[in-house]
């Protein structure tokens, strides 16, 4: 899986990019023979519209065949934001998957 990430408003250091390709390149177990040619991180940090504090922003877009998985989450921690679209696309993935069984088994 080729895995692009961006950066919004936050610097990225090493240990932060260590961070994310860890956590999505994890969610590849749940593909299994599902071929994904991109997978796009953004992270980013919210400017205006709250009242206090800071508040970040992982999206992810995973590119599957015939279909373009999203997941989006925003958090006052950036760890949690990413651990939470991790979880978020596993479980898309999953539903994906069992979609494409029971389309080929003509349910």
């Amino acid at each position: 899986m080729n895995i692009k990430i961006k950066a919004t408003r936050i610097e990225m250091t090493k240990a932060l990019k260590d961070y994310v390709e860890a956590k999505i390149s994890s969610v590849s177990k749940y593909l299994g023979k599902i071929k994904s040619a991109n997978c796009e991180v953004e992270i980013s940090k919210s400017v205006g519209g709250q009242n206090k504090g800071e508040i970040y922003r992982a999206e992810v877009n995973l590119d599957v065949p015939g279909k373009l998985l999203r997941v989006e989450k925003t958090e006052k921690d950036l760890y949690k934001a990413i651990d939470k679209v991790k979880d978020h696309l596993e479980m898309i993935i999953k539903k994906y998957k069992e979609k494409m069984i029971d389309s080929a088994r003509g349910k």
